[in-house]
């Protein structure tokens, strides 16, 4: 079989591991940076072209779509999915999961447990918004920030109606969010391949820090989760239209609720702290429907 990773570069953790787990199974792996993809539309015929060459002969795509190119990647994908290529990543998924505030409204809408979250363009109304939460922290997260970038917990009252001033006069689209003390700075990450969970940890925040991700220098154990935990990611994976992501969770006083739906998750965590082979789950559920002649 002939597997495209749609990559910015061939040194990633998450690319190396993919294209060592196809190999492992016998099929041929080119990795192309979906950055420098030339999208070819005459009306007759759609092609991706790659430093001059016309992409052919390929039967199955694994995109890795950065948060700074998800337009153009989601482009990129939706010209191989024209083409009929089997892609582990729909262009819709992705553009719907991408996006936190249209992520909650669709998980919200088929009734998963979320944060309670509000978004507004009215700087006037900041301060009596902040009534709607409990507590006296709130956390206010850029649309489309990444690995925690872009994620600050700020007190209710000035602090916080500042930070998103600051935004709005930047341009830059934010939202409010409950703070979920009891967390401890821990969240769950639960990865989902095809409908089946495949491996999930614990993620911890280091001292002084709320946020948990590992690139913030949060530290992970392997979590044996809840059945309603798993029964919540699948829930979630489905409702956004994707076959692998990483689901993220935080234990509340309420029960689990849904942090965030990663379409393009890293495997450098997941697998080096279950030491499960998340990769060659990625390929076999290629191999399992990709259908050769």
């Amino acid at each position: 079989m002939n597997i495209v990773i749609l990559s910015r570069s061939p040194v990633l953790y998450s690319t190396q591991s993919l294209a060592r787990a196809a190999r492992l199974r016998h099929h041929s792996v080119r990795v192309i940076d979906y950055f420098n993809c030339d999208l070819i539309i005459d009306g007759i015929k759609l092609i991706v072209s790659y430093k001059g060459q016309i992409q052919t002969d390929i039967d199955a795509i694994i995109p890795r779509i950065g948060t700074s190119w998800t337009g153009y990647g989601a482009a990129v994908i939706r010209q191989f999915e024209q083409l009929k290529i089997f892609s582990t990543l729909s262009s819709q998924a992705l553009v719907k999961a991408r996006n936190k505030l249209v992520c909650s409204q669709i998980l919200s809408a088929a009734g998963l447990p979320l944060p309670k979250t509000i978004i507004s363009n009215n700087s006037q109304s900041y301060s009596s918004l902040m009534n709607e939460f409990d507590g006296d922290k709130v956390v206010i997260k850029l649309i489309n920030s990444t690995h925690g970038v872009g994620v600050l917990l700020a007190n209710k009252g000035t602090q916080a109606q500042n930070i998103l001033e600051t935004f709005t006069r930047s341009n830059q689209k934010s939202l409010i969010q409950e703070y979920i003390q009891e967390a401890n700075g821990t969240d769950i990450r639960v990865f989902v391949v095809n409908n089946k969970i495949i491996g999930s940890m614990k993620r911890q925040a280091k001292a002084g820090e709320f946020r948990s991700n590992l690139h913030q220098g949060g530290s992970s154990t392997e979590e044996k989760i809840s059945d309603q935990e798993a029964k919540l990611a699948i829930q979630a994976v489905g409702a956004l239209g994707l076959k692998v992501a990483g689901v993220d969770m935080l234990r509340s006083k309420r029960g689990p609720l849904i942090l965030e739906v990663n379409a393009s998750p890293g495997l450098e965590g997941i697998e080096k702290t279950t030491r499960n082979d998340i990769a060659g789950e990625i390929i076999e559920f290629i191999e399992n429907n990709v259908v050769q002649e």
